[in-house]
């Protein structure tokens, strides 16, 4: 299989490059051009070529580094698979946003499809800052956060987010005021039945976690009717930890594997990662409990107990703003840091030789 086309580059010089995929006859090349806007290529498909080829070819090249070979190889994605369904030539946005007809509902500049994290997990802090900066009492800071939660939500059902697990109260949290956790405890149950018909309409999935028998009943009751009316919507996977702690979460899942070895239907010798995982209760959204991006708002910079076992390799971004100030601009700007971030999971980086890549 062969890919050609030009994009622009930003330091305007061309070059052409070869990946080369081992176990496969499978190879992309890649012409670089600086002064066009769109890219056009020709689609050489070979023989019996699978679509598992395609994809074993693209996610080898998300290994590359530089920036400018990312954003040609997510339309490279998009070309590949183009040629199974027998599409022929093909022209591709490389820059969502640059022409008005590019995508439906294009991204903001600077995002691309195919290096959109799959799992984005928020530490939703600065509501009552934002509140006390404004002369204002802490409930309109929550109140505020509630309508930047809805718009986090929305941009992540719109720019193709999978999942989105988003902190909403710790176990810490109990330690407040009580009329704080009061007012918080009544807002959450209003925004569930209040959110109800939207979240089936966007065919949202909602999943909470955390240590709900502490909750009031009236609240326990709304949590369980909206996750089973929403458990087979598949749209986004909304996760909110709700009296949540990261070292709790460990520790009921170290206490379901320890009955099972008690029970005799689990040797200590079975337990392996990806088991322990299981029992983790992000396990709610299957293999993915793992977020690929985290945000923290409000400049602070620290985990709070929040996802301790999951965030072992999640690339952390922390961003100024308090969250009732956290928008789509911020949202985007945190999406394209991940996107020019090299994730390499602990596995070194491979050297470039004679224009061949070799993995």
């Amino acid at each position: 299989m062969g890919l050609r086309g030009t994009v622009p580059l930003a330091n305007g010089f061309n070059c052409n490059e070869q990946v080369q995929v081992p176990g496969s006859f499978a190879s992309v090349h890649l012409c670089y051009g600086y002064s066009v806007n769109r890219l056009r290529c020709q689609i050489h498909p070979m023989a019996a070529l699978k679509k598992e080829t395609v994809w074993q070819v693209f996610h080898h090249c998300l290994h590359i580094s530089g920036i400018e070979r990312r954003r040609i190889l997510s339309v490279c994605a998009s070309i590949a698979e183009s040629s199974i369904k027998g599409l022929g030539t093909e022209e591709i946005p490389v820059e969502s946003g640059k022409e008005d007809n590019a995508y439906e509902d294009p991204l903001p500049y600077g995002l691309y499809p195919y290096l959109m994290p799959k799992h984005v997990a928020i530490i939703m802090d600065g509501n009552s800052r934002w509140a006390e900066q404004r002369g204002l009492p802490s409930t309109e800071g929550h109140r505020a956060g509630r309508i930047a939660l809805t718009e986090a939500v929305k941009l992540s059902c719109k720019w193709g987010i999978e999942i989105l697990t988003v902190f909403a109260f710790s176990t810490d949290n109990w330690l407040r005021p009580k009329t704080e956790v009061r007012y918080l405890m009544d807002l959450f149950q209003f925004v569930l039945e209040d959110e109800l018909e939207t979240l089936k309409r966007e065919n949202i999935r909602l999943c909470v976690i955390g240590d709900l028998a502490v909750l009031t009943k009236s609240l326990q009751t709304s949590i369980v009717e909206v996750e089973e009316m929403t458990k087979n919507n598949s749209r986004l996977n909304l996760i909110i930890a709700l009296s949540y702690s990261g070292r709790n979460d460990i520790v009921q899942a170290c206490r379901r594997l320890a009955r099972q070895v008690e029970d005799g239907n689990l040797k200590s010798t079975d337990i392996t990662e990806s088991l322990f995982e299981k029992e983790l209760e992000t396990s709610c959204v299957g293999d993915f409990g793992s977020p690929d991006l985290l945000i923290r708002t409000s400049g602070e910079q620290r985990l709070s107990n929040f996802l301790l076992w999951q965030l072992a390799y999640t690339e952390l971004y922390f961003d100024d703003s308090f969250w009732p100030e956290f928008g789509e601009a911020q949202y985007a700007e945190a999406l394209r840091s991940f996107q020019r971030r090299h994730r390499r999971f602990g596995k070194r980086v491979c050297n470039k030789t004679n224009g061949t890549i070799n993995f």
